[in-house]
């Protein structure tokens, strides 16, 4: 089953590759000389962009949504220049951010809220100033342009029913409760993936304790599962819902200072290099690919052809933010397990063999066939 939704997920994504090459050639192959291409077009050749990440808690913003997105702003645009800030899960920094950016004069924001509803501001000042906004793997509330990410209800869905499959190969699904560990009450991506674990697990399992993690804080859910451990007992407690492999971190080590051993199912989300080493070595059951690369080069797609006047070809999804119904590209989620490591993250470049089989988990890895 791993194989068939790895080989979907890399069709979308070179799909997507394909896609935003054609825009490429349409939007950027034209010199800025050819002063009657950009009169047609109705925007210029080159323009500033302002990337707006939300925290640097969660690894991947730093170590690939940024790096990839200015490189594919500068493949895409050569002449286009980035502003790029990042948030670090204060809202109001944010805002401060946004403000500045605009008073610089950048063209697009690509916004990745740290909170969808007070990002309308942002939006609304953007708006105020003409200047188009692209929503990216978070949806902000308000006039957005774009909005592109993955279908965040399926990515719950893949969790839960991971989950659900481990409990019932173990022949734990009726003898025990499952802790639920969500994401931030302001990411709205994080209502999005419980309600999609809920359509899974309800009725099938019993939720002992549940918790939204402000910040998508380690350490709030270390604490948090610390506290479902004493309030439930270790020895009843036969499965952990974490909403992504940061917080994973905190509730596996929560477990190991808790004595419990073999620890019980645990998920994840945003294949976080921790949380494949946790794969090999069994303390984590699965983590949810999202392909940052084709994600980040859809959003700078989408800010070429704003600051140029086109149409982003892509956009053939639509989700709506409470405002509007926002023209959206939603990417693939792909599940990985131990079983589909080579598979997915270190055939698509994301990892190396030899970044997840450092020295502390070389007899892991051998028995999991990963050398």
């Amino acid at each position: 089953m791993s194989t068939t939704r790895t080989g979907g997920a890399r069709i979308v994504a070179a799909a997507a590759a394909a896609a935003v090459l054609a825009l490429l050639v349409a939007a950027c192959g034209t010199t800025s000389s050819d002063d009657s291409t950009s009169a047609s077009s109705g925007g210029s050749e080159s323009g500033t962009v302002g990337l707006l990440l939300p925290e640097s808690k969660t690894t991947r913003y730093e170590a690939f949504d940024h790096p990839y997105f200015e490189q594919d702003l500068k493949d895409k645009c050569p002449d286009c220049t980035l502003e790029y800030a990042n948030a670090d899960q204060d809202a109001a920094q944010q805002q401060s951010q946004a403000e500045s950016m605009l008073t610089k004069g950048v063209d697009v924001l690509v916004l990745d809220p740290v909170d969808g509803k007070a990002a309308e501001a942002i939006v609304n000042k953007a708006k105020a100033q003409d200047v188009p906004v692209v929503s990216y793997d978070r949806l902000a509330s308000g006039p957005v342009d774009y909005y592109v990410s993955f279908d965040n209800e399926k990515v719950g869905e893949l969790q839960g029913q991971a989950l659900l499959d481990a409990l019932d190969e173990a022949g734990t699904t009726d003898s025990g409760d499952v802790v639920m560990i969500n994401g931030a009450p302001t990411d709205p991506n994080a209502a999005q993936f419980k309600k999609g674990a809920e359509s899974v697990l309800d009725g099938q399992v019993t939720i002992g304790k549940e918790f939204d993690t402000p910040d998508w804080s380690p350490d709030k859910a270390q604490s948090e599962m610390q506290s479902a451990i004493t309030s439930l007992g270790k020895d009843q407690i036969v499965g952990v819902y974490s909403a992504n492999d940061g917080m994973a971190t905190g509730i596996s080590a929560a477990m190991k200072s808790a004595g419990m051993t073999p620890p019980p199912p645990l998920t994840g989300q945003d294949a976080e290099l921790s949380a494949i080493q946790r794969l090999v070595t069994g303390d984590q059951t699965m983590t949810v690919y999202k392909a940052i690369g084709p994600e980040a080069e859809a959003a700078a797609g989408m800010a070429v052809a704003l600051i140029q006047g086109n149409d982003y070809p892509d956009a053939s999804d639509s989700v709506n933010n409470g405002t509007a119904d926002v023209p959206s590209q939603l990417l693939e989620p792909v599940v990985v397990t131990v079983d589909n490591i080579k598979d997915t993250v270190v055939k698509d470049g994301f990892y190396k063999v030899s970044e997840i089989c450092t020295p502390q988990y070389a007899a892991a890895c051998k028995k999991a066939g990963l050398e």
